[in-house]
């Protein structure tokens, strides 16, 4: 996502597991961490991506991937999108 003028840290984009947290706080975490993480990947450092959390996003079809490259699926977009909404 764009717009954002400062660049997103490596926590941002990084939401450690809990065996504690309910299925909605955890998809809450990694929808606060999404736009960071599609930052990372448009500025092509997924290196500073969580692995657990690419993991996590690939799980609940927000990201795929394609021919050894790591991108937004529909619903990805659609989640984007809700997201940019609620920032208005």
């Amino acid at each position: 996502m764009t717009g954002s003028s400062s660049s997103p840290s490596v926590a941002e984009a990084s939401v450690p597991s809990s065996p504690s947290s309910s299925p909605s706080v955890r998809l809450e975490r990694l929808r606060a961490a999404l736009p960071a993480t599609i930052e990372f990947l448009q500025r092509r450092r997924a290196d500073l991506i969580d692995p657990v959390l690419i993991d996590d996003y690939v799980a609940i079809n927000w990201f795929e991937w394609h021919g050894g490259a790591l991108r937004l699926t529909v619903t990805g977009r659609n989640i984007c999108a809700q997201l940019a909404i609620r920032a208005r």
